[in-house]
């Protein structure tokens, strides 16, 4: 939206604790400067001044604030408000970062004035759902790494008394319990290491439960999500995997283009172009990388499914990276790739087709020696 003399527009400084806000008149002229607690007292008087302002002048409210924890809370309040809401893509934002005198005073009126002129670079505000079922990812992602860290944990303590342990052993109360056998017929047994296995061990029965209770959540969440019942019809993708995506593509809509949606994955090259040279170097990885990560598992997921399919595209684009490229570079273009077929059907609200892996489809047998 372009700016108006109609325009009050409001820089907020947003922390944990208070916000620092300035309010500008389209001349420049500061209305209001100050700093207001974040609790709901605080948020219904600034919300009050801003009331009082519109009135007073006969100004239109904008708001604008840095991408933080609880900007989607402040945003939403003062939407029901009545008042526009913007959120700062800091990413290219430099102005309050790169600031030499830096106060929360100073950063208010900067983001104020940049809303005046219509520079504020805005960032896409993911959907309470989306937010949700990410919270449950990353908790689920937070309990397996602990599950990990616990059985490496396991793995040497044993190790360092001689005896070799199997994951297998982890599965089962019978497989706990000949771990504990073990430790106690060796030579050298210690109480206290004991007592530490079966610490550990209890922990390791309770994250696991934990986890089985999280995905069981997860499952029941995105049950009537179609957008992961489209993803799930990719062979080798999971719950996982595409909740994964789903919860960081958001609404596939507001990408036009198919390169546009691989760009906000992060898997497309830099581009540095001067005077008639031009360089591309290796991914940006820019965006999400729980999505960038996805991807990849996508990838992973489909390889390890080859012998049922080995005569699609997809293979041979990946045999023909990995023999010019190496393996690393041939996923991550594969992943690209695949973040073509993701957006189109998305996009197209279908199913995976294997029919469209076909080589004699899309592509001669002359393109086919030459994958690019």
């Amino acid at each position: 939206m372009g700016r108006t003399s109609h325009q009050l527009s409001i820089g907020v400084d947003l922390h944990k604790t208070q916000f620092t806000v300035c309010g500008l008149k389209a001349d420049g002229e500061i209305l209001h400067e100050g700093i207001y607690p974040c609790t709901h007292e605080g948020y219904d008087a600034f919300a009050s001044w801003i009331h009082e302002a519109q009135e007073k002048h006969g100004l239109s409210a904008v708001l604008a604030v840095e991408a933080t924890g609880n900007a989607r809370y402040f945003k939403n309040f003062m939407e029901n408000e009545g008042f526009r809401g913007k959120i700062i893509n800091t990413l290219k934002f430099k102005v309050v970062v790169e600031s030499v005198n830096k106060t929360d005073k100073r950063d208010a009126r900067v983001i104020a004035t940049f809303l005046a002129k219509d520079f504020i670079p805005e960032s896409h505000l993911c959907s309470q759902y989306e937010e949700d079922l990410r919270r449950l990812l990353k908790t689920r992602s937070q309990l397996v790494k602990t599950i990990v860290g616990l059985k490496n944990n396991i793995h040497g303590m044993m190790l360092s008394y001689g005896i070799v342990t199997k994951p297998s052993q982890f599965q089962s109360k019978k497989g706990r319990q000949q771990l504990r056998n073990e430790l106690e017929a060796h030579t050298e047994f210690n109480v206290a290491a004991a007592g530490v296995l079966d610490c550990i061990l209890k922990v390791l029965e309770d994250t696991s439960a934990s986890l089985k209770e999280v995905e069981q959540e997860l499952e029941r969440y995105v049950e009537k999500d179609d957008a992961v019942a489209i993803l799930r019809t990719i062979p080798g993708v999971g719950l996982v995997t595409s909740s994964t995506i789903r919860a960081w593509t958001a609404d596939i809509d507001r990408f036009d283009r198919y390169k546009e949606y691989a760009s906000y994955c992060g898997l497309v090259p830099y581009l540095k172009e001067s005077n008639d040279v031009t360089y591309l170097g290796h991914i940006t990885k820019r965006g999400p990388k729980e999505l960038r990560t996805a991807m990849v598992q996508v990838v992973m997921g489909m390889l390890r499914m080859r012998e049922k399919n080995p005569n699609w595209i997809f293979y041979q684009r990946y045999g023909y990276w990995k023999s010019t490229k190496g393996s690393g570079k041939a996923i991550v273009a594969c992943a690209r790739k695949m973040s073509r077929v993701i957006y189109c059907m998305l996009k197209n609200k279908e199913g995976f087709n294997p029919e469209n892996m076909n080589p004699e489809r899309n592509y001669s047998s002359e393109r086919l020696s030459k994958v690019s």
